[in-house]
C-alpha cells in the first residue's frame, strides 16, 4: 500500500470517527431534545452542561476526546513504522498517519457531514488528539484550562488560554511536525470562538454554572 493511500485512509477514517456527534446523541437519548436549540447551540460538553446533566456533560467530554484520540492511536498502530521525510524533517509513516487521523478526527467534530458541517468547536477532541500523540503537552493544556476555568468560570476563556499555550509549549517540547499540526488546530479553535471572544470583550459571555437545571 502506498504512503498516499495510507494517509488518505487515515484522514478518511479519522474524519468519520470524529464526526459522531456524541453530545447530540446523548441528550436526545435521555429525552432532553435537540441540544442545538438551547444555550449556544453547540453540540459540545459545555452546552450539554447547560441542561443540568453533569453526567452527560462529562460523558460527552470523554467521548469527544476519545474519538479523535482513538483515530490517532489506531492509525499510528496500523501504519508501518518506517522513516518518512516531511518537508525536510525526518519522522515515521505511522507518526504522520496518527497526526493526520487525529487532525481529521478534530475536523470531523467541527464539521460533521451528518449535521450539515455544523459541529462543535473541538476543544475536547483536540485534547484527546494531543493526549494520544504527546500526553505531557495535553496535561499542561488541561492544567491551564482547569486553572482559568475555576478562577474565571468562563469555559471559552479557559479554552482560548489553553489553545494559546499549546503552540508555545509544543515548540520547546516536541518536534516541528507535531508543533505544526497542534498550532493549526489551536488556531482553528480560536477562530471558532470568535463569537465568544466578542462576548468576553463586551462582558456578555455566560459563565459555567454547576447548578442543576430546574
Amino acid at each position: 500500500m502506498s504512503i498516499t493511500v495510507i494517509f488518505a485512509l487515515s484522514a478518511l477514517g479519522g474524519y468519520f470517527l470524529g464526526s459522531i456527534p456524541f453530545g447530540l446523541v446523548l441528550t436526545k437519548m435521555c429525552g432532553l431534545g435537540d441540544i442545538r436549540k438551547i444555550g449556544s447551540g453547540n453540540i459540545g460538553a459545555t452546552n450539554v452542561l447547560r441542561t443540568g446533566r453533569k453526567d452527560l456533560a462529562l460523558l460527552t467530554v470523554l467521548l469527544d476526546a476519545f474519538k479523535a484520540g482513538f483515530a490517532a492511536w489506531l492509525a499510528s498502530h496500523l501504519a508501518p513504522n518506517a522513516y518518512y521525510s516531511f518537508y525536510g524533517y525526518i519522522t515515521t509513516i505511522n507518526t504522520m498517519a496518527g497526526l493526520i487521523a487525529g487532525t481529521f478526527g478534530f475536523l470531523g467534530h467541527n464539521f460533521p457531514i451528518w449535521l450539515k458541517f455544523k459541529g462543535g468547536k473541538g476543544v475536547a477532541s483536540a485534547f484527546g488528539f494531543i493526549l494520544f500523540t504527546y500526553w505531557p503537552l495535553a496535561l499542561i493544556a488541561l492544567a491551564v484550562w482547569l486553572i482559568v476555568a475555576f478562577t474565571s468560570r468562563y469555559s471559552s476563556l479557559s479554552a482560548l488560554t489553553a489553545c494559546a499555550c499549546v503552540p508555545f509549549f509544543s515548540f520547546f517540547m516536541t518536534d516541528p511536525i507535531h508543533t505544526g499540526f497542534y498550532s493549526l488546530i489551536a488556531l482553528l479553535i480560536i477562530i471558532r470562538h470568535h463569537a465568544n471572544i466578542y462576548r468576553l470583550l463586551h462582558g456578555e459571555e455566560s459563565k459555567i454554572s454547576f447548578k442543576k437545571k430546574a
